[in-house]
């Protein structure tokens, strides 16, 4: 028989207005019955506190649930909380603690950081400092088979929690809150985060806790940050949900997804933590769309030995088009002019109407329609011309971004854009990615540096991915309409090259001296780095 789930509130600063708290928590009650418990996070305490405080603590009043607070935020209330380590300040009023972890006989996990972020060493009692967060983190993540926990309280916000999200209106998620709030709820995954202490109500959309197609799925987390209580902008600063806790759920019913689930904010931070070993009894990545131990760092074998073979063997020829392509070396429609090298089995040219005059494009001289779709000795040299790129791109100062669309299109275009260094981050590139897609409803998700795109898309299967020189990649499954201009628009937008006028490229063609002299002076500058002119 399934657990049944906890009725639980969560409130924001209280300030010492215990009666305006405590008021709307028995009204609420009168109209919809009991919840099981109070959480109270930022300033529980308020300069007014006392008076009303005081028929708490003598029993003169009592609250109509139980309630947990977390500990002061400022050296002025500290006075409130005796015990560093937690106590009942008043009957069913109890002070969590500097730090831990509260289980209920339900099997609910809470867990909690009380204060801000320290801002001296040593901390003052008020706050809490990166050794608290550490000792928090392994208190669990030493604990066998963790998976996350059910609730984290904290009185700040975490920093980046915005990230990939919808707005959080007056609050500047970049500036606000704290770093180690983040890497906190980045390692405990709970499913419901409350914080307060802005003033602000702001409910995120849900966001991941796993890498799509690198590890099994898990259950999303919900960040609420809540207002003060009684505000006069009639902000909301009361929470209601039921929950069933983790230990009680069944696993498939745990890690659903909703629909507008999003990226993980604090997957930079992720990234950035030590790699540890896998353990005997983790499930290897093949299990999911791509194995990442097979022929990584390798070239893909050629002579036919690892397929018993005893015939090498034979280079596959590209398919033939169907009709004209404006692509295909060969082919008459190719306008030869924008051309700025030529390799073996691929060729470079200026873009035409391109977002920069050095945008460029990578292209097999046979025809190929896609990356997934090319022979080793193709794709070979569409590595040599990226690695060339790169080199060149930084000895400007750039970097470059790559995509694809296999979408509409019958000839491989690789586009290739250089961004200035110092104008955005390989982060600020992907964010802006992920969040214009989740604008468009669009899917995008990260796959890992090393993988192949053939591991992720069969031949045939419609997909748009991006590349950066870092080897980052983003891909997405185009399963109906795409928009066609979608790469260049993220890259013109005010996010990274600030020229939404150039989004497309039809409203940035040139006359032909134009991009006749833009081509021999990208030629002329790309000479030392070419390889085509050395082999």
């Amino acid at each position: 028989m399934a657990a049944a789930p906890l009725r639980v509130l969560a409130c924001g600063d209280v300030e010492g207005r215990l009666e305006a708290i405590f008021g709307r928590v028995r009204a609420i009650q009168a109209k919809s019955g009991r919840f099981d418990m109070l959480l109270c996070v930022g300033n529980f305490f308020g300069s007014t506190s006392e008076a009303e405080w005081a028929e708490y603590r003598t029993g003169a009043k009592k609250a109509p649930i139980p309630t947990y607070v977390l500990g002061a935020n400022n050296e002025d209330t500290l006075s409130y909380f005796p015990d560093v380590s937690g106590c009942e300040l008043a009957e069913n009023i109890t002070y969590l603690g500097r730090r831990g972890v509260y289980s209920g006989c339900s099997g609910l996990q809470i867990a909690y950081l009380s204060g801000t972020e320290a801002q001296q060493q040593p901390a003052p009692a008020h706050s809490f400092s990166a050794k608290d967060v550490a000792e928090l983190k392994m208190s669990l993540l030493s604990t066998p088979n963790f998976r996350g926990v059910d609730i984290l309280l904290t009185s700040p916000w975490p920093r980046d929690v915005g990230t990939f999200a919808n707005s959080a209106g007056e609050i500047d998620t970049k500036k606000c809150g704290s770093k180690l709030i983040s890497d906190l709820a980045a390692s405990l995954k709970p499913r419901y985060h409350f914080a307060a202490l802005e003033k602000a109500y702001y409910e995120r959309l849900p966001y991941r806790n796993h890498m799509v197609l690198q590890e099994t799925p898990q259950h999303v987390t919900r960040f609420i940050a809540l207002a003060d209580v009684g505000n006069t902008g009639k902000k909301k600063y009361l929470y209601a949900f039921s929950i069933v806790p983790m230990s009680s759920m069944d696993p498939a019913e745990l890690v659903k997804q909703p629909q507008d689930v999003t990226e993980n904010p604090y997957r930079k931070l992720k990234k950035e933590a030590p790699k540890s070993k896998a353990s005997a009894e983790e499930e290897p990545a093949c299990q999911f769309f791509f194995d990442l131990n097979k022929h990584q760092g390798k070239k893909r074998p050629s002579d036919g030995k690892e397929r018993g073979d005893s015939q090498p063997k034979q280079a596959k020829k590209p398919p033939q088009p169907t009709g004209p392509c404006w692509f295909c070396l060969a082919s008459p429609e190719v306008e030869k002019h924008l051309v700025v090298s030529i390799g073996t089995h691929c060729y470079l040219a200026l873009a035409k109407g391109g977002l920069s005059p050095d945008h460029v494009l990578i292209l097999p001289i046979g025809h190929y329609q896609s990356v997934v779709d090319l022979s080793s000795e193709v794709l070979e040299e569409v590595t040599k011309y990226k690695a060339a790129l790169k080199e060149f791109f930084r000895s400007k100062g750039k970097r470059y971004v790559l995509f694809e669309r296999n979408y509409r299109s019958q000839h491989l275009q690789l586009q290739v854009i250089p961004v200035p260094l110092d104008l955005c981050t390989s982060e600020d590139i992907k964010e802006a990615f992920i969040t214009q897609a989740q604008e468009q409803h669009i899917e995008l998700l990260e796959i890992p540096e090393h993988s192949d795109i053939a591991q992720v898309a069969q031949p045939g299967m419609p997909y748009f991915y991006v590349e950066l020189d870092t080897g980052e990649k983003l891909f997405h499954r185009i399963r109906g309409r795409f928009p066609l201009q979608f790469g260049r628009e993220v890259l013109a937008s005010e996010a990274l090259l600030a020229q939404p006028q150039r989004a497309d490229w039809r409203q940035c063609a040139a006359q032909r001296p134009e991009e006749e002299a833009q081509a021999r002076a990208f030629r002329r500058e790309f000479e030392p780095f070419d390889f085509s002119l050395r082999d």
